[in-house]
């Protein structure tokens, strides 16, 4: 039983698509053009008789593929710093807190 799990595991390791960083990056610009083209093209053919805001939910909720393709590409290309704000975080209280603090120390020392 345990080889058979072992094997399948091995199946499904080599199954996996490629890693996001070994593809070319998404264009960014020509996914937030199509986003937006659809957005404009939705809207205008909506019926007149509708609120505005209707018409605008309306044409958000049936671009809404184009939207995710374009938010989840944008958050792909970010930097790992930018994806891990404990990180960032840490980085302020160092450079806020702790700095200072071991330059006054360091300053004391002299």
């Amino acid at each position: 039983m345990l080889a058979i799990g072992a094997t399948f595991l091995v199946a499904a390791a080599a199954a996996r698509p490629a890693s996001a960083l070994a593809t070319e990056p998404p264009d960014l610009p020509a996914l937030e053009q199509a986003w937006h083209s659809c957005v404009r093209e939705a809207f205008d053919q909506q019926p007149m008789s509708m609120s505005k805001r209707g018409r605008e939910r309306n044409a958000l909720d049936a671009c809404q593929p184009h939207e995710d393709a374009y938010i989840s590409a944008l958050m792909a290309s970010r930097s790992i710093d930018a994806n891990r704000p404990a990180l960032t975080e840490a980085k302020s209280w160092v450079t806020y807190v702790v700095d200072p603090w071991r330059d006054w120390i360091t300053a004391l020392q002299r």
